[in-house]
């Protein structure tokens, strides 16, 4: 299999792109969000012929799996990107030089944006909507899990471009197979751009073996910090949402940091988390103070792998801390950097948490649930970038172009 005329076809499509106006692509978002709620059915189709390959009690089953609302959910999203503004031709910077010359500092499209992702269907319509948005144009590496899902939608995604004359090509969804993804990893000169989702075997995959430029979209091992001085009612209703909301996505709680001095205070911390059968890994002292308090066959002895480990699933971990400094030690030692929260009335507490955590997205007594790019207006999300070059954070439109500088002038030249 040589993908080479693939690569080659999207790269000429992305070239057509910049003749679209804004008011043109909106006019496409708006009619895919349409087509996407009148072809629930054949998307569930073949999410359906997905799920069955996989097993309930597989973490990625929830991510996998897709449902009428949250198609709907997806197309509201999309219709939310067309509301945006254009992030393409923003002036990012204007001045004139001594000799007269104009510079102007303008964004842009990378060009050719590559994706590749696990058992996240919902991925292929949220990439291509920021990606036509920004005037990019995608290739979708899907795994094979999700692999009839993927093809239901980019056939949707296509009968809507056709609808309107545009190359089908600005968006490919590539064989779901290892090949594929060899082949991806080193598109030199024909992908701009490569952004890993999924687990963190698959970004350390990516990251050693793509010879194309990479941002990381880290796992998500995410800690919450129950101060000397947090708010019960708030730390009890934080831990809870961020903990059990959707427990398969990369914002989810892991680990509860808490103060010793509050340790008698943990059972009702973790009360509302039985209902979801919780198992809890605890440490010495946690374990202590929630054995008979804690159902027995949901509580256990924590170990160090306990610490450091994105569980996807109902199972956190409790550590037990002398201090705020010892927590931010624990978080520093254990975090992927990608969103840690502390829950603290003491605002010098906030102030240095906030200010010595090294992640991407830190909280003061807000759950880490809400790291997600509609969350943070952004209309949708392509990944949540853990490293710091060019990009921290979710990653919305303005994220996914580069720019260009614009010189004019009148016949100057360069002694």
């Amino acid at each position: 299999m040589d993908l080479k005329d693939t690569f080659q076809a999207v790269q000429a499509a992305s070239r057509k792109l910049a003749r679209l106006s804004d008011k043109q692509i909106n006019e496409i978002l708006l009619a895919l969000a349409d087509e996407a709620e009148a072809q629930i059915p054949l998307i569930l189709a073949g999410n359906q012929k997905d799920l069955a390959k996989m097993e309930t009690s597989n973490p990625k089953y929830d991510r996998l799996m897709l449902t009428a609302d949250r198609i709907k959910g997806i197309a509201g999203d999309i219709r939310n990107v067309a509301t945006l503004p254009s992030p393409l031709g923003r002036v990012l910077m204007q001045t004139t030089r001594p000799n007269g010359m104009e510079l102007t500092k303008i964004s842009v499209p990378f060009g050719v944006i590559g994706i590749i992702y696990e058992a996240r269907p919902n991925v292929s319509f949220d990439v291509f909507s920021l990606c036509l948005k920004s005037g990019n144009a995608c290739v979708l590496k899907g795994g094979s899990d999700a692999d009839f899902s993927n093809r239901a939608i980019v056939k949707v995604i296509h009968s809507v471009l056709e609808k309107f004359g545009i190359d089908t090509h600005i968006v490919e969804l590539l064989p779901a197979d290892r090949e594929a993804t060899s082949q991806l990893l080193n598109a030199v000169g024909y992908v701009d751009l490569l952004i890993p989702r999924g687990s963190s075997s698959l970004i350390q995959f990516v990251r050693q073996h793509a010879t194309i430029p990479v941002i990381e979209t880290g796992a998500g091992v995410c800690h919450t910090y129950f101060d000397e001085f947090g708010d019960l009612e708030k730390g009890t209703a934080i831990i809870n949402n961020a903990k059990t909301r959707r427990v398969s996505v990369c914002n989810a709680l892991d680990c509860v940091v808490i103060h010793e001095k509050r340790l008698s205070d943990l059972p009702s911390l973790c009360e509302p988390l039985q209902k979801s059968k919780v198992i809890i890994y605890a440490d010495k002292e946690a374990y202590r103070v929630l054995d008979g308090h804690y159902p027995s066959e949901l509580l256990k002895s924590a170990t160090p792998e306990s610490f450091g480990t994105e569980f996807l699933s109902y199972t956190m971990s409790v550590k037990t801390v002398k201090d705020i400094n010892e927590a931010l030690e624990h978080i520093y030692i254990n975090s992927s950097k990608h969103s840690e929260c502390i829950v603290t009335e003491n605002m010098d507490n906030a102030e240095l948490f906030t200010k010595s955590v090294d992640a991407a997205c830190v909280y003061t007594n807000v759950s880490t649930a809400f790291t997600d790019g509609a969350q943070f207006g952004l209309g949708a999300e392509i990944g949540i970038s853990t490293q710091k070059l060019h990009a921290r954070g979710p990653m919305g439109l303005e994220e996914i172009t580069s720019y260009k500088w614009i010189i004019k002038g009148n016949g100057q030249i360069r002694q």
